[in-house]
């Protein structure tokens, strides 16, 4: 089990990209929440098994239809283990 945590920048919001991370990462089983941020990135953390962790860090270096990812920041966490579900968040 781990954690990351992902700053994704590039044509990423108005795009469905926390909808479709949400759908991602409740379809692995991963936990944690998705949010804008005010600097036009999306930021996630994300708990679960390592191999569903890389998925879904695979697919958010792609996102959805529509999005242009210029560049992921990726930082590795401990699990905390506070999360029951997988929240998109308002932000911003």
């Amino acid at each position: 089990m781990g954690r990351v945590h992902l700053i994704v920048r590039g044509r990423v919001q108005g795009v469905f990209f926390r909808a479709s991370a949400q759908d991602e990462a409740r379809l692995r089983h991963l936990t944690g929440w998705v949010r804008n941020r005010a600097d036009g990135a999306v930021e996630l953390v994300a708990e679960g098994s390592d191999e569903a962790l890389a998925a879904f860090t695979a697919w958010c270096r792609r996102g959805p239809a529509g999005a242009q990812v210029d560049a992921l920041e990726e930082i590795v966490e401990r699990e905390s283990g506070r999360f029951s579900d997988f929240q998109a968040l308002d932000g911003l």
